[in-house]
């Protein structure tokens, strides 16, 4: 089975960017968050009674996401991810009352059945940015932003207490606050740290 490394992080900070910035400096298989291909995301930032379509749409294609880079022999790189999709969207959606207990604890077992059948990533980089770098970046993003730059806080708090479960040393934290979008100081010491 192929290793996984997942890019994780608030909207805005710059996890597409880096994919497709380390894609071109190794032969990374990649899959992206594909926002415009999601059926209930539009529908989702409209009305909130798709909050949980749009979150268990997400979770099913992430595992298909991360199914088809195992079966590649080379090294897989996913923008965001299963994990990032629950631990701190979901939450988030949660706490924003956009999801009901009910709800929550169906994406609970949605994402336990699918995480029971499909190992999680072996590597994770967790990009960080100050507040205004994040604004600045969502603000030039031609695509839905469900989260947004005050919900920045909050999400790191979520993400925060996620990693904390994750081992150390599979987990690399980098501040891309002054780091221009072909990222690479970021991309060396990514490649430096995981392969």
């Amino acid at each position: 089975m192929t290793e996984l490394i997942a890019v994780v992080g608030p909207s805005g900070v710059g996890k597409t960017a880096l994919v497709r910035a380390l894609a071109k400096s190794h032969p990374f298989v990649t899959a992206y968050e594909d926002h415009a291909g999601r059926p209930f995301q539009t529908l989702f930032k409209e009305d909130i009674r798709y909050a949980l379509a749009n979150q268990v749409d997400y979770f099913l294609l992430r595992a298909e996401q991360e199914k088809a880079l195992r079966a590649s022999p080379h090294v897989g790189l996913i923008d965001g991810g299963l994990d990032l999709d629950f631990h701190c969207f979901t939450r988030l959606f949660y706490y924003r009352n956009l999801l009901t207990d009910a709800e929550l604890t169906l994406c609970r077992r949605v994402y336990d059945f699918i995480r029971e059948r499909l190992p999680r990533p072996e590597f994770f980089v967790r990009l960080c940015a100050d507040e205004k770098t994040v604004a600045s970046r969502l603000s030039t993003r031609d695509r839905i932003n469900i989260a947004g730059a005050e919900d920045a806080a909050l999400f790191n708090t979520f993400l925060d207490e996620w990693l904390a479960s994750i081992p150390p040393d599979q987990v690399l934290e980098i501040d891309v606050s002054r780091e221009t979008l072909d990222y690479k100081r970021t991309v060396e010491i990514i490649m430096k740290a995981s392969l």
